[in-house]
């Protein structure tokens, strides 16, 4: 059990200098070896557990997979509300905006080519097109469908959309959800306010 733990607190720590290094001299310029001689092991001793920069930045994304996939079971299990609807953007916000993931986000922002270029940045498509269904609820309309994407686009990319550098973290998490909220509110009514 103890080399378990050991394992993965080693994989943990290797991400995060990773990911420091990646914000600092972006992903191109991070080579293995300076991420080992950042953590002070050998370079076998990081491919143990990483045998590319890829497969660093794919456990980035498989982590977010991970949450995503909560969520949504979370929500499919949910009433079709829009409190329902407030509740799960406001809990992909928490995902968003807590622990290590803000320096995630940054690095996505900075570096969008790689996670196109990987399979794990498909399955993060898929992930953001199945929570676009939840919010939908039965709402099957084109319009829906785009006020739900653009709902968690709105908290997704707060983190290149907002640019002034004194925006806290809460204040563009704020604001996210307030403008995500806006565009909820129009799925499964009218324009003129009806239900459809």
């Amino acid at each position: 059990m103890r080399v378990r733990e050991s394992t993965g607190g080693t994989r943990e720590r290797i991400k995060a200098v990773a990911l420091e290094l990646f914000t600092e001299q972006g992903y191109e310029k991070t080579s293995l070896r300076e991420i080992a001689e950042r953590l002070n092991v050998t370079k076998a001793a990081l491919y143990y557990h990483f045998k590319s920069k890829d497969e660093i930045v794919s456990s980035f994304v498989e982590d977010r997979l991970d949450q995503m996939d909560d969520l949504v079971a979370w929500a499919e299990a949910q009433p079709d509300t829009l409190a329902t609807r407030r509740a799960v953007l406001a809990r992909y916000a928490d995902t968003m905006f807590t622990g290590q993931l803000p320096s995630v986000m940054r690095f996505f922002e900075q570096n969008q080519t790689v996670l196109k270029s990987l399979a794990a940045g498909q399955r993060m498509r898929e992930r953001m097109f199945r929570l676009a269904n939840v919010l939908c609820g039965g709402d099957t309309s084109p319009k829906a469908q785009l006020r739900a994407v653009l709902a968690l686009f709105a908290v997704h990319s707060s983190w290149f959309a907002l640019r002034a550098p004194e925006v806290s973290d809460a204040e563009r998490r704020r604001l996210s959800l307030e403008v995500a909220d806006e565009l909820l509110a129009g799925i499964g009514s009218r324009a003129d306010g009806e239900p459809a």
